[in-house]
């Protein structure tokens, strides 16, 4: 009994050890890959200033920085809290190097979840969530090079007065089916959250362009629901 014992706790023991190693392993090549885009972003003004013979004015390029990362750093870091529980190391590091994370990684990461029944922070969900947000990476890439290659063709279909609406309502039908499920799974975190930024958006109508800077404080309050329920043992 004693050497069964021994034994699976080696197992388990190797197991840890190599879902260190492999988390070591993406944060290495997520840090480098991260850096590189970001040198490759910023790098855009002056190449484009090289190939055209003119300088950048250094002052307008740091302000130009400076108004937009008032925004968008808030908005980062919440996205940051909320979303890097549910995509993992690897999942999280591709996500926000290839974008479209609400829209396309994030359910592609819930979907694949529920199919394969792990849970968040187990060697399995890093695993699937990897391979998930890196599939649908390449499928959105592949759909993106089809899309431009289509796009004149295709540009009456596109334009039609007729599929407009649908065209309009893409993501608010996506994220209501989506996000209906996880309300359910979760009622009594999901209630208070939804009917405060439904009736924000209400009586408040420009904030619903505003969602991201809206995922901190509904975050936020979702946190402090499960926390308190938590303690009360009621979940």
């Amino acid at each position: 009994m004693n050497n069964e014992n021994i034994t699976v706790s080696e197992e388990i023991s190797a197991e840890q050890q190599f879902f260190n190693e492999f988390n070591n392993g993406l944060h290495k090549l997520g840090k480098i890959s991260l850096i590189a885009a970001i040198i490759i972003l910023v790098a855009v003004p002056f190449i484009y200033g090289i190939v055209n013979g003119v300088s950048v004015d250094i002052g307008g390029f740091f302000s130009g920085i400076l108004r937009v990362g008032i925004i968008y750093y808030p908005v980062a870091l919440a996205e940051f809290l909320v979303y890097a529980p549910m995509l993992g190391v690897g999942g999280s590091y591709l996500s926000f190097i290839t974008g479209n994370i609400t829209n396309m990684k994030i359910p592609c990461v819930m979907n694949a979840k529920d199919i394969a029944g792990t849970e968040p922070g187990t060697p399995q969900h890093e695993i699937i969530s990897t391979i998930s947000v890196a599939t649908s990476a390449i499928v959105t890439t592949l759909v993106i090079v089809v899309g431009v290659i289509l796009l004149a063709p295709l540009q009456p279909v596109l334009n039609s007065e007729v599929l407009a609406p649908a065209f309009n309502n893409v993501v608010p039908a996506l994220f209501g089916a989506l996000g209906l499920k996880y309300f359910l799974d979760s009622p009594k975190i999901a209630v208070i959250p939804l009917l405060l930024l439904t009736l924000l958006c209400i009586f408040v109508p420009s904030m619903i362009n505003q969602t991201s800077l809206l995922l901190l404080p509904s975050g936020g309050i979702a946190l402090a629901i499960g926390w308190f329920l938590f303690k009360k043992n009621k979940l």
